[in-house]
């Protein structure tokens, strides 16, 4: 028997009536057609589309995403033992798609992709590094950590401190305050420090979950990272954008002759230096700090031959839809520039790390810069973000990085 509903109800446009049935879990303000009840931000409302009921979620009236739906499932009671569920949803995909040793540094929640939204959650050996961008999940956050240490813990894994990074603009939408800090509970302990080292693909790391990149490292691209040392072994490789060289690293494992790691951050190509010489790959490696558009400029001007695989991982070009024609030039100038750089038969591995710049676009705009060069790409492989940052088909949004691997002929 369905439980007696006690939350205050929304009621939704046949717009987004059509989008819940589809799977997808945002109701914007204005497909809000009438309320019912005390409606309170951060706290849970029933949807409903005519007598229909759709899913409850939390509400937000700050946010343009005013509903993000966590339940359709009229049966749900949302206590800790329902957490603890989804909790244990997401650890149990994690300990299947990312076995052995990957299980030790992975993304362990991935926001929508785990009906969690707004909740980002990386594993660091025995640190959790926590983002939150949504009202609602930041009021049960206390029942959910306590279940991840709680389901982990009882796995038998070492876990040391959860540290929160929710220091990122994406917070004001939803009227949250930025911080950052060691989250603090009974029983939960605070390590020393927030610089952790991690091993991915062989190599190991210093990850500073304070200070570093987003959550403290990009793990998503880690098995495109492996894909690349496959196929670099007695290859001079060009590394663009390698912030802390994580290409050019795999690429020197996998045995390329040499490889030259370029960022325009000088601080980058410090921890790119250390992170080689940590792995005793700094004698087949250089560094170059400098702007990766000016410099494949200038070596495409004289010609160079220098390289015969060049890989690029640039910064998201864009972040909105208005600027993606912009963004799309971007791509096109570097890959075009990469492309003049190759000796026919050379390799160039591309990616896009921008939702909005969508695989349709960013194959249109290889496929211009290799005709303008008078080249075609022999696709070699064709790749997204790792499992543990779960793509799903009813939400586009969920999917947003593209990887290639082609030869140059």
């Amino acid at each position: 028997m369905k439980q007696v509903r006690q939350y205050p109800k929304v009621m939704i446009s046949p717009k987004a009536e059509r989008n819940v049935k589809n799977g997808h879990p945002w109701i914007y303000g204005e497909e809000i057609i009438k309320t019912e009840g005390v409606l309170q931000n951060g706290g849970l409302v029933d949807v409903f589309a005519g007598n229909a009921y759709m899913g409850t979620g939390f509400y937000n009236s700050a946010s343009k995403i005013t509903v993000r739906l966590i339940s359709r499932n009229a049966n749900d009671l949302f206590d800790s033992r329902f957490w603890r569920r989804r909790v244990e949803y997401a650890v149990s995909y994690r300990k299947t798609v990312m076995p052995g040793a990957d299980f030790v540094c992975c993304r362990l929640v991935h926001g929508e992709a785990d009906q969690m939204p707004g909740l980002t959650v990386d594993r660091y050996g025995g640190i959790l590094s926590v983002q939150i961008a949504c009202l609602g999940m930041e009021l049960v956050k206390d029942t959910v950590y306590r279940a991840l240490w709680d389901v982990l813990t009882e796995m038998g894994e070492n876990i040391t401190g959860i540290y929160e990074r929710n220091d990122i603009a994406l917070r004001a939408l939803e009227n949250l305050p930025e911080y950052k800090g060691w989250y603090r509970s009974d029983g939960i302990p605070v390590p020393e420090s927030a610089v952790t080292e991690i091993c991915e693909n062989g190599i190991y790391y210093l990850v500073d979950v304070e200070n570093g990149q987003k959550t403290g490292f990009f793990l998503d691209q880690k098995y495109n990272r492996a894909a690349v040392a496959r196929i670099a072994r007695g290859k001079r490789v060009l590394d663009c954008f390698t912030h802390t060289g994580s290409f050019g690293l795999n690429a020197a494992l996998g045995g390329a002759e040499h490889v030259t790691c370029v960022d325009v951050s000088q601080s980058a190509i410090d921890m790119a230096k250390e992170n080689a010489v940590r792995n005793g790959l700094d004698g087949k490696m250089d560094f170059i700090c400098g702007d990766v558009f000016d410099l494949l400029t200038e070596l495409a001007d004289r010609k160079c031959r220098d390289y015969d695989f060049i890989i690029l991982d640039p910064p998201a070009f864009t972040k909105s839809r208005k600027t993606v024609q912009s963004a799309a030039r971007g791509y096109k100038e570097i890959n075009l520039k990469a492309m003049k750089l190759l000796p026919r038969g050379g390799y160039l591995a591309t990616c896009s790390c921008s939702h909005f710049m969508t695989d349709e676009l960013f194959r249109k705009t290889l496929a211009s810069a290799a005709k303008d060069v008078t080249v075609s790409l022999r696709q070699i492989e064709a790749r997204r973000q790792s499992p543990d940052h779960p793509i799903l088909w009813n939400v586009p949004e969920t999917e947003y990085l593209k990887f290639y691997i082609f030869q140059v002929v």
